[in-house]
């Protein structure tokens, strides 16, 4: 693989202590020690698509304290161009607090420090004004403010760059989202946040009233030409216009989830572009968001291209 990837996002240092149950409002839960580590959905899903054999540029913004300099430095270590990362001075780095649960499940509070401070002119001051950078494609989250991401997104689909969006966290509707969704080729949510798209009430009425590939498909009436909804250990369903179909998950012993979407993400970026077929990409997906549970941490757990391979073929169709 030779695919050429820029990720425009956000850059956090993640601190994570595992606890027997998570806690209820008010409630105290003791835990284990308090492991520290690189993430923030931009990084974790650039040094995904790094592991898994891609050329990757990350494009962010950084503090000037001591989380700014380890989140480059992890960059680097994984061969990723680092040159449209910017340091902001006299700003902090961004911060994730993770409690995650003995069975995977996780709750993140964040603070977004310089992430949010990735505005329109400081994307172009990054960039140069070319965001895509001759990139196959451009990979877009939403831990960095709406308008950067809508811009990112106009200027990658101007280059001819396949855009994907991983619609998380999910901002409140309004018209930067609505023309954001028209903006991009494929959209990768969950199943809250495909309900919040679709203005349902809550997610069980989605499993009760209509499956999800029909929900995928009336996605995609929002603008994208592809939807692809997470199900977490159920697998994934998805709607092109061409075919709905769902890839059932891996079987596995989840250790911890918090990785395991920008896993996903950054698999299935890679494996779809022009007239590929979506089956393959999304069973690779599943594979890779799958190996990333069976590990503690974020980027520690991002699987290699080898072990992904070695999952699919464990388990093939």
């Amino acid at each position: 693989m030779d695919e050429r990837l820029v990720v425009v996002g956000s850059l956090n240092m993640d601190l994570s202590v595992t606890v027997p149950r998570l806690p209820g409002p008010g409630e105290t839960v003791s835990g284990a020690d308090v492991v520290r580590g690189p993430g923030g959905k931009g990084g974790n899903q650039a040094v995904a698509a790094a592991r898994l054999g891609a050329r990757v540029r990350m494009v962010g913004l950084l503090g000037d304290d001591a989380h700014g300099g380890e989140l480059r430095a992890a960059l680097v270590a994984e061969g990723i161009d680092d040159g449209a990362v910017g340091t902001l001075p006299g700003a902090a780095s961004g911060l994730a607090l993770i409690v995650v649960q003995d069975d995977g499940e996780n709750t993140i509070t964040l603070s977004p420090g310089a992430n949010d401070r990735l505005d329109e002119s400081m994307l172009r001051a990054l960039t140069d004004g070319t965001v895509a950078n001759r990139a196959d494609t451009v990979l877009l989250q939403l831990e960095v403010p709406l308008p950067t991401v809508l811009a990112a997104a106009r200027e990658a689909r101007a280059a001819g760059a396949l855009t994907v969006l991983n619609a998380a966290p999910l901002p409140a509707p309004g018209p930067l989202l609505t023309e954001l969704l028209r903006e991009v080729d494929v959209l990768v949510v969950n199943e809250t946040e495909a309900a919040g798209l679709l203005r349902l009430p809550d997610v069980s009425s989605v499993a009760r009233d209509e499956s999800w590939t029909a929900r995928a498909e009336r996605l995609r009436l929002l603008g994208p030409g592809t939807v692809v909804v997470t199900l977490g250990a159920a697998g994934a369903a998805a709607a092109d216009g061409r075919c709905r179909l769902t890839e059932p998950g891996f079987p596995i012993d989840a250790m911890d989830t918090v990785g395991a979407g920008d896993a996903f993400c950054a698999q299935l970026a890679l494996a779809l572009g022009p007239g590929r077929p979506l089956a393959p990409a999304l069973r690779r997906a599943c594979a890779a968001g799958a190996v990333a549970a069976t590990r503690r941490g974020a980027q520690q757990a991002l699987p290699t291209r080898a072990e992904v391979d070695a999952l699919v073929s464990r388990d093939p169709v």
